[in-house]
């Protein structure tokens, strides 16, 4: 007996002009996305916040804390060889100069630390070289995986040419920092040490030194500011750049058929002077740095040599002592290697805040339930509502999907289908409301029976594997060569596969596929993995109508039983469903059979941009394809 038609009121306010709410959207979203993370050791993230990118680093520096160890080390002893030559070199030019015994030893000794401190430093090279490698890819690893936890609607607030510039270069970026930071602390030892020497060798020459001491802080503090922000805003105009240029190569054939390819270059290439302007600003403030250490350095050095030599003609010092003290000043002016280390840190700084973000990213949260074996798969969603962009684009959804059964999910543009055949398989947590599967709500259920049990087709798939017939495999679980073939045969793609020049072996790269046969495969790997809930979000709208009949009927008779939900923008495909649920406004305005539905006249509106299948239904009937359902 056919079901009456449930309609609610129509007092509900429809959604802008225009607006197509989709789950897989840009930019949007609720409060949620700003809220505390974990990274994998236990470390908190913010969104952009200062904090978050020192915790980040402080992370990264306690996962290659041994090679951070050793680096710290062998630098320590490097810096240490450095303040003992020039020691060694006064004191064997004394000898030399016939103020003690034989120089012999002393020269081999200078010879020694030379050999040492080359020795060390290409030590340190090496290993900082792989411990950069190793935390870059941790930082990659770690930002990939709350990337795909997050889910796709939080992800898609950042364009994928984006993702990578933050996946790559920002994270290789990022880290470098564990390796300055352990290579700084040499960075500073030298000139400390290089001041405490020359304050043993005379007070007086100390004196002179720190009387620049100010103006050399004053100096470093202004280069950090200056360098921050410019390396900040250069790293963010290299994202937006590499957006544009990825979704220039994604749409060529688009761009080439409009014949607006110099036009499309032009709008790639837009961000180009606001990165040079960047980009000079960086160099600029580098470059002045470089130039008022130039210009402060050798003023010390100048001014503690001629104390020297004063001291010198006083018979203060000897020859060998002013060449050390000589040494020991420009050591304890090492502004060039706190320079380097310091625009490394502020760069390693910068673009730890951009990799930051993806860890404040809000991971899913999953339960350990298990779901009830043998169940039918009964899904219901109770009061679901979910935001995007400021928009609600559910509101107050009930909807019952018995086990067994196929209903179909009908509406305008904008109406939610695709929102909410997101919510239904857990692609996407609705903003209240529950969705249960089984009676288990989907938020606490086992994330791992979840995957195996609930399949998706997509309007436009995205195709993983090194062959067509792994594509058609690739899931929760791999099913077996027979299993693969039969879900092709089911969505009628085995005949094209099979026409290939290795069939299912054949390399997905060397399978140009058009929009059906993509579809198709995509049909196919969900039939592959069918579980106790099968989604099709549009997945037949590339079909055609032969073709999509015979893929409905293959859902009955050849995947697994089980709850199937369709979004659907034909006729033939609402026709076939055992049930209708009618979006409308973000809310349900009817739930039942499609003949039934069909009386109503704003029912029939929904399809009327698609007259040549308004009559399918009819002829299928006719002539007994409507027995598909």
């Amino acid at each position: 007996m056919a079901t009456t038609p449930r309609t609610p009121g129509a007092t509900d306010p429809a959604p802008p002009d225009g607006h197509r709410p989709r789950d897989e959207g840009r930019a949007g979203g609720d409060a949620r996305a700003r809220d505390n993370v974990r990274v994998d050791d236990g470390t908190r993230a913010r969104d952009t916040a200062g904090p978050s990118a020192d915790r980040l680093l402080l992370a990264a520096a306690r996962h290659s804390a041994g090679r951070t160890t050793a680096i710290c080390l062998l630098s320590t002893v490097t810096a240490g060889c450095a303040l003992a030559l020039p020691a060694a070199l006064g004191h064997t030019l004394d000898l030399t100069l016939g103020h003690g015994p034989s120089p012999y030893l002393w020269t081999a000794l200078c010879a020694a630390l030379i050999g040492a401190e080359v020795l060390l430093e290409a030590l340190t090279a090496f290993v900082t070289g792989t411990t950069n490698a190793r935390a870059g890819s941790w930082l990659r690893r770690l930002g990939a995986r709350r990337l795909l936890a997050a889910g796709p609607h939080h992800a898609s607030r950042f364009t994928p040419g984006d993702l990578v510039t933050r996946l790559t270069g920002n994270a290789a970026e990022a880290g470098t920092a564990p390796t300055t930071a352990a290579t700084g602390l040499a960075a500073l030892i030298t000139p400390l040490g290089g001041l405490i020497a020359l304050a043993f060798i005379d007070l007086w020459l100390a004196a002179v030194f720190l009387a620049g001491a100010p103006a050399l802080f004053l100096f470093l503090r202004a280069f950090a500011r200056s360098s921050s922000d410019s390396v900040s805003r250069y790293q963010r105009v290299q994202g937006e750049l590499a957006a544009r240029l990825v979704e220039a190569l994604g749409g060529a054939r688009t761009v080439a058929a409009a014949g607006t390819a110099r036009r499309e270059r032009d709008r790639v290439l837009a961000p180009l002077p606001e990165l040079s302007t960047q980009g000079r600003r960086m160099w600029q403030v580098y470059g002045r740095a470089v130039v008022q250490g130039g210009i402060l350095v050798p003023l010390l050095q100048t001014a503690v040599l001629a104390v020297g030599g004063v001291r010198l003609a006083a018979g203060d010092l000897s020859v060998g002592e002013l060449l050390a003290a000589t040494r020991y000043a420009a050591l304890a002016a090492g502004v060039g290697s706190v320079i380097g280390r310091l625009n490394s840190l502020v760069r390693s700084r910068a673009a730890a805040r951009r990799t930051a973000e993806l860890l404040a990213l809000p991971a899913m949260p999953y339960g350990t339930r298990p779901l009830p074996p043998d169940g039918p798969g009964r899904l219901e969603l109770r009061g679901v509502s979910v935001t995007r962009g400021g928009c609600e684009v559910l509101r107050g959804v009930d909807l019952v999907v018995p086990g067994g059964t196929t209903t179909a999910v009908v509406g305008r543009s904008g109406a939610g289908k695709s929102v909410l055949a997101a919510v239904a398989g857990r692609l996407t947590d609705p903003g209240s409301g529950q969705v249960l599967l089984d009676g288990v709500p989907l938020t606490e259920a086992d994330p791992v029976q979840l995957r195996r049990e609930i399949g998706y087709a997509f309007e436009r798939p995205a195709l993983f594997g090194d062959t067509v017939g792994g594509a058609v495999a690739f899931g929760a679980y791999a099913p077996d060569g027979p299993a693969v073939e039969a879900a092709a045969r089911a969505a009628s793609a085995d005949r094209f596969i099979r026409l290939l020049p290795r069939g299912y072996g054949t390399a997905l790269a060397d399978a140009p596929l058009s929009g059906g046969e993509l579809q198709r495969l995509g049909l196919a790997r969900a039939f592959a993995h069918a579980g106790r809930l099968l989604v099709l979000d549009d997945a037949t709208s590339s079909l055609d109508s032969v073709t999509e009949v015979q893929v409905g009927r293959a859902l009955v008779g050849e995947v697994r039983a089980g709850t199937r939900l369709l979004i659907a923008h034909r006729v033939s495909s609402a026709a076939r469903a055992d049930r209708v649920a009618w979006l409308e406004n973000g809310r349900v305005r009817a739930v039942g059979p499609h003949e039934e539905l069909w009386q109503l006249a704003d029912y029939r509106a929904v399809f009327a941009d698609e007259p040549e299948d308004s009559a399918e239904p009819e002829a299928e009937r006719a002539d007994g394809t409507g027995a598909a359902r």
